[in-house]
């Protein structure tokens, strides 16, 4: 892969794509959870729809508010089916926490497993 394909989780949640569409950038990386390389999603690791609560803008800066992983869509819903959103906010809003957590583990294992037709071609 070239150095050019590759970018920060920074880089997409400040939308900034160096010139790159948002489909080409997803395409070419690899997900964090399975380690295979498919179309990826953006995961936040707390939950955007909790960023208006009071105490996640007291202990949180913007840019941790932000944060987030790379994941393909199956780990993705395995995620959310997993564990609600508190949860996911409170205990599981690092990315060393979200892979080292079992179940999780357990998942993103099957899901490396899986054969998943390639997107793209209609």
């Amino acid at each position: 892969m070239s150095e050019k394909s590759i970018s920060t989780q920074d880089d997409l949640s400040q939308g900034s794509l160096r010139g790159a569409s948002r489909t080409d950038l997803k395409s070419r990386q690899t997900c964090v959870g399975c380690g295979q390389s498919r179309r990826l999603t953006f995961h936040h690791l707390i939950p955007k729809k909790l960023h208006r609560r009071q105490h996640f803008k007291r202990h949180f800066t913007k840019a941790d508010l932000n944060r987030g992983v790379m994941l393909c869509r199956p780990c993705h819903a395995g995620v959310h089916r997993l564990f609600d959103e508190m949860m996911l906010a409170k205990s599981l809003n690092t990315a060393a926490s979200l892979l080292a957590e079992p179940r999780l583990q357990k998942h993103f294992a099957w899901v490396a497993k899986l054969r998943i037709k390639a997107e793209g071609g209609r």
